[in-house]
């Protein structure tokens, strides 16, 4: 960059094709997204604004972020934060970038706790009654929550960001939830979430091994979007992913099942009587996840839904009703 007069407009379409030719992936998006954070305004600003010429302090700290990004640091990473189910969350290099297929995770756990929160028909009593698909008898099940009753307890396996787990008490009255996760840098950031958004006294925070520091506990549900990627894959995933999120949050051991072992085999033994356990899932593992947890004879019947594009993307597994 030179120093001619640099507008909105100058600005954007210099760095869009900077990024282009370093082979970034939404050269213009990205561009527009760093660009309307350093000015404080929406993307629509920039449209409406082509001609305004940037502040020396404003085109110093666009430069800045430009050199993050073509060194592959995510936007969100750069940013310092990234929305999921409309919440903004603090992310770091410590978690995982929250996607919106995980909102998946979070839409099927919120319908599924309102069913048994407001002691209506479960979304397997509704799949055998009508003798349609569960998840769509889980997508009509809209029942009202009673705050008045025992809080529903949930687990969040792996919470990273705490997105998961917090985005379901947001949206979920007369909840409650433990988290996990290995990494305390990843504990501290999901803790700042919960505060800023006014849920910390709603959620303890453990550090540990998958199930271990809950041991001895129960939930109606537990949550998880645990290392999935077959280790041999991580060299194929984009620059992003592989150098700038941690390496523990993405891989799944050599088939990439490593960590659904794990939890089918424990998890269940920690839900109360009909309730579920749900994790994401990576292309076509939803059937190998949807086996390991049927295999477990604590599980009644398993459900698996598809994310945006179609792909399989969640598994539920309920546990029987009955005490064992």
């Amino acid at each position: 960059m030179n120093d001619k007069i640099w507008t909105i407009g100058r600005i954007l379409k210099w760095t869009e094709q900077y990024f282009r030719d370093k082979g970034i992936e939404s050269p213009r998006l990205d561009a527009e997204v760093l660009l309307a954070h350093v000015l404080e305004k929406q993307r629509i600003y920039l449209y409406v604004h082509f001609d305004e010429p940037l502040q020396p302090a404003e085109l110093a700290a666009y430069r800045e972020m430009i050199k993050q990004r073509v060194l592959r640091v995510p936007v969100a990473q750069i940013l310092g934060e990234k929305e999921f189910m409309g919440l903004t969350f603090k992310v770091t290099a410590d978690t995982l970038v929250p996607r919106p297929d995980t909102e998946i995770l979070v839409q099927a756990a919120v319908e599924r706790l309102k069913a048994m929160k407001g002691e209506a028909k479960t979304p397997e009593d509704e799949a055998l009654a009508d003798g349609e698909e569960a998840s769509s008898a889980a997508n009509r099940d809209e029942a009202a929550v009673d705050v008045s009753q025992e809080p529903l307890r949930i687990a969040d396996i792996g919470t990273g960001s705490g997105a998961i787990c917090l985005s379901v008490l947001r949206y979920l009255a007369g909840t409650v939830a433990d988290t996990v996760d290995i990494s305390p840098a990843a504990r501290a950031v999901a803790e700042e979430n919960a505060a800023s958004l006014g849920l910390q006294d709603r959620v303890t925070f453990h550090t540990g091994d998958l199930l271990q520091p809950l041991v001895g506990m129960t939930f109606a549900a537990i949550l998880s979007n645990p290392p999935y990627i077959p280790e041999a894959d991580i060299a194929t995933l984009a620059p992003e992913v592989r150098l700038k999120e941690p390496h523990t949050a993405l891989s799944g051991g050599q088939d990439g099942l490593d960590f659904y072992r794990r939890l089918a085999k424990e998890a269940p033994a920690m839900l109360v009587p009909g309730g579920f356990m749900a994790f994401e899932v990576g292309i076509h593992q939803a059937e190998p996840v949807a086996a390991l947890a049927k295999a477990n004879p604590l599980i009644a019947r398993t459900e698996i839904l598809p994310d945006y594009a179609g792909i399989d993307r969640v598994v539920v597994a309920w546990r029987t009703k009955e005490c064992q």
